[in-house]
């Protein structure tokens, strides 16, 4: 076993960490960051930060979206600790004064996070989670008032491997996914903000529809996390590989599907719509609140309303919400001004409010009070009507309008069923959707 595998192997929370790393030597460098590496794994933390103080440095873990203290380090000890990750990363060590951005790949084996593991000994499960893989680990070195921040991106692998029933879409609308992706060709668009999961879902897009007898090929920026059977691409705008030359040199490899990080201008916006009417099946991203807002943005970008209005098949909205904790979530008690606001959210979904439950905190969850993630969604599946609205260059007030008057279901509605179905809490849907 080696020196990773033990230490995640001693670890079930953030706490655990905190005690190996109170324990360790001033000098020991190493064996510190060995223990911030496998406890962001063995957590499924997604990022390491570390952040000078007058006196001292913050140890925080981004958990769940979320940053949770781990200790705190004394000064000398962070100037090794910042060291050993700037050699680790290939970077200047005698460089202070400016920010510099690096990268290292760790082989270990994942093992299962606490919860993972009960849930595998409940089932008397043999399933082995995880197993040997290069983890990549990206460094962000920030000069501020008291000295360097580092800041570390840990690429964990198990947070890609999740099938579409994972991600949390609505039965509904869970069938409206399965039913284009399956399409041989058209625009399928994700959209939300930075860290609502958009990544997650075109990669389990594409797992879906990975087939030896089909053609893959990303567009990235970066590549996050390497997909077997797929052909991935990185922009480099330095050497002239940007989104818009990218994509044109991949239609010319004869892809089936393309996966485009994102939109960002009118020459690709142009360009994944052509390809999306020439027999490509296309994903890809954009950065706006709401459904409604996709399409007004791509006209926006200057997209061609009657060429969206053919191309486009589907649009998905998104955020991440927390869920609860199943070992020590309990009873709300709510008052009528909070069961008056759910139905007012509700919209007129005729849904019975049995038992809502509301955040506690234990071991298992770092006393967070949730435990993982899950999507909430709205939808606009692109229909003879829709692509009669999208070809007359609407407002995004009238793609709303037309979006209420189908009833189709909206991010606020899916998000208050989970709160009904106990999965979330209705604090955590007020802290992710504003109104």
């Amino acid at each position: 076993m080696d020196t990773l595998q033990k230490i995640q192997a001693g670890i079930k929370n953030l706490e655990d960490i905190k005690k190996q790393i109170e324990v360790l030597p001033t000098g020991q460098a190493s064996n510190i960051v060995e223990v911030l590496l496998a406890g962001s794994l063995k957590t499924n933390a997604s990022d390491i930060h570390l952040e000078t103080k007058e006196n001292k440095v913050n140890l925080r873990f981004r958990l769940d979206g979320i940053l949770q203290d781990v200790v705190f380090l004394s000064l000398k000890t962070y100037q090794l600790v910042l060291n050993r990750i700037k050699l680790l990363a290939g970077l200047k060590l005698n460089i202070h004064d400016i920010a510099q951005d690096g990268r290292f790949t760790i082989s270990v084996d994942l093992l299962p996070t606490f919860s993972e593991q009960k849930k595998l000994d409940a089932k008397r499960s043999s399933e082995k989670v995880g197993g040997k893989t290069d983890t990549e680990v990206r460094v962000s070195v920030l000069p501020s008032a008291y000295g360097e921040n580092i800041a570390l991106r840990v690429l964990n692998p198990k947070m890609i491997g999740l099938d579409l029933k994972d991600l949390g879409f609505p039965e509904e609308l869970l069938k409206i996914v399965e039913k284009e992706i399956k399409k041989p060709n058209g625009l399928i668009i994700t959209t939300g903000p930075t860290g609502s999961g958009k990544t997650t879902a075109l990669y389990a897009f594409l797992k879906a529809v990975n087939k030896p007898e089909i053609k893959i090929i990303t567009l990235e920026d970066p590549i996050e996390y390497h997909l077997e059977g797929i052909t991935q691409t990185q922009v480099e705008t330095e050497k002239g590989y940007t989104f818009t030359n990218g994509l044109r040199a991949i239609l010319r490899q004869d892809p089936d599907v393309i996966l485009v990080g994102e939109i960002r201008d009118k020459d690709t916006a142009e360009i994944a719509l052509q390809a999306s009417l020439t027999g490509h099946l296309v994903f890809s991203t954009l950065h706006t609140n709401d459904a409604a807002g996709a399409v007004s943005r791509f006209i926006e970008l200057g997209a061609k309303a009657p060429i969206l209005a053919s191309g486009l098949n589907l649009v998905i909205a998104q955020r991440l919400v927390r869920k609860l904790c199943l070992k020590c979530r309990q009873t709300a008690k709510l008052s009528a001004e909070q069961i008056q606001q759910i139905k007012k959210g509700l919209n007129g979904l005729k849904i019975e409010i049995k038992k809502l439950y509301q955040p506690k905190g234990c071991q298992e969850c770092n006393q967070t009070g949730y435990q993982g993630r899950i999507g909430i969604f709205e939808m606009i599946s692109v229909d003879d009507e829709m692509e009669k609205l999208i070809s007359s260059s609407p407002f995004h007030a009238q793609v709303l309008t037309f979006m209420q008057k189908k009833g189709t279901l909206t991010m606020k509605q899916d998000a208050l069923l989970k709160v009904i179905g106990g999965i979330t809490s209705l604090e955590e849907v007020e802290r992710v959707i504003s109104e």
